[in-house]
């Protein structure tokens, strides 16, 4: 039995049921699960020492686009609304590979641990020259954090009428059989699962009324859970209206596309009905508010949403649209856009951080995860707080105030995956040049 002991934290927030804190005690791993939390706890095999430290549940990204890691700052689309910003990548994006697919979700990864994710989903919706969702599951295995891929796609082209280009898009039949194909080797259901795997059709505008009703009944009939962007400005309100008769609330609900075994990302310009919506039916939400500013698309009604009742987690959305991949930093964007909507006492510190936890592993469907307490899965973020980042604060706890933007330790299933600040599951050095190459090739080309 392998057996480590998290000694001696100054804090350890542990967003249990009764979001306990607690002073100066240790964490006792056994075989990747938490055994016990207390103090002066009997010493195993190895020790981590965290003295100095603030310990907090793995943060958990509900949402994210990993092959855009290859893609962030690109000119022309810099300053671009959302369906500009789509069309001017979409040449560029189908010029990947599978080199680019797995590269590129190595590093996406590799920014999220350091970041102190522990739990990751990815929406993966174009396929072009072979790539296939195994690069991103390769990827995240190799990195080591939990992982949560979704088979994406798109169907309707520019010639029917929808966004992406014609080169881009799949064959409605094809992509239901390669769902059930990644479905039956990848996805694992069971409690501690380091891979499940979703499905995800792109967006209302990209694929068709039959594939989204057909993805919602292999879903169930799977056992997985449902993706897709919904309602994340403007453009996308006014697509619906025009094309479907009816706001995205509507559509998805005519088409089964809510319940607990649901999550949409963005839901900017959700209004109140369909708050009240997805919080009657608990569908949920991956809030993503650095990307929604980036791309000028609004302030989501997170506030009110989760006085409704609904279940909401943070997205970093993808490298082209965000340009960074730090959860804790989507932490800490959404306390200061709520309270720049709704005034200083909207959202405190602790509330957004049990959203980066607690709140998205509810979201995935993995109350395994994202709290720290006996019988969860081991994946615990460790903060420096001696350090200048946190210099003068009297609340430790207060990380999203005055703390550091990066992890000292992060362990998920009760392995190291950073130490001292190092990923150590890869090269980093390594995958860094191999992804700057990769980088340089899309350019030229």
């Amino acid at each position: 039995m392998t057996s480590i002991l998290v000694q001696g934290a100054t804090l350890i927030v542990t967003m249990d049921d009764n979001r306990r804190e607690i002073s100066g005690a240790d964490i006792l791993i056994k075989n990747g699960v938490i055994s016990d939390i207390g103090h002066n706890l009997a010493v195993p095999d190895t020790v981590i020492d965290a003295t100095g430290c603030v310990v907090t549940p793995g943060l958990v990204n509900t949402h994210h686009h990993l092959y855009q890691t290859l893609t962030r700052a690109v000119p022309g689309a810099q300053d671009a609304l959302l369906f500009g910003w789509l069309r001017t990548l979409y040449p560029i994006w189908a010029r990947f590979g599978p080199d680019e697919m797995f590269t590129s979700a190595q590093i996406g990864l590799a920014e999220l641990a350091l970041s102190g994710c522990s739990l990751s989903a990815d929406h993966l919706y174009l396929y072009p020259n072979g790539a296939r969702l195994e690069d991103t599951i390769h990827a995240a295995a190799e990195i080591g954090l939990r992982f949560h891929p979704t088979r994406g796609a798109m169907s309707i082209g520019e010639s029917a009428g929808g966004l992406p280009p014609d080169t881009l898009v799949e064959e409605e039949a094809a992509i239901l059989e390669d769902c059930i194909r990644v479905i039956d080797a990848f996805h694992d259901p069971r409690e501690g699962s380091m891979c499940r795997v979703g499905i995800a059709p792109c967006s209302p505008f990209s694929v068709s009324r039959d594939l989204m009703r057909d993805a919602a009944l292999l879903a169930r009939d799977k056992g997985v859970m449902l993706h897709t962007h919904l309602a994340e400005n403007a453009e996308d309100i006014a697509y619906s209206e025009a094309q479907f008769g009816c706001r995205p609330g509507q559509y998805v609900e005519d088409l089964g596309w809510t319940g607990s075994d649901v999550w949409h990302a963005h839901c900017v310009k959700l209004n109140q009905s369909e708050i009240d919506l997805f919080a009657r039916s608990r569908t949920g939400v991956a809030h993503c508010p650095c990307s929604n500013c980036r791309l000028g698309s609004g302030i989501a009604p997170v506030r009110a949403m989760r006085d409704a009742g609904v279940p909401v987690g943070l997205g970093v959305d993808g490298s082209a649209s965000n340009d960074a991949g730090n959860i804790l930093a989507e932490a800490r964007q959404t306390m200061l856009l709520q309270r720049v909507a709704s005034g200083a006492d909207a959202m405190s510190a602790r509330e957004a951080l049990e959203i980066a936890t607690r709140g998205g592993a509810d979201v995935l469907g993995r109350p395994d995860c994202g709290r720290i307490a006996p019988g969860k899965c081991a994946d615990i973020a460790i903060w420096d707080v001696s350090g200048v980042a946190s210099a003068g604060s009297w609340d430790p706890a207060a990380l999203l105030l005055a703390g550091p933007m990066q992890v000292r330790d992060l362990l998920v299933n009760g392995r190291q995956v950073v130490r001292d600040g190092r990923l150590v599951t890869v090269d980093l050095d390594a995958a860094l040049h191999r992804q700057r190459g990769l980088a340089r090739r899309l350019m030229d080309g």
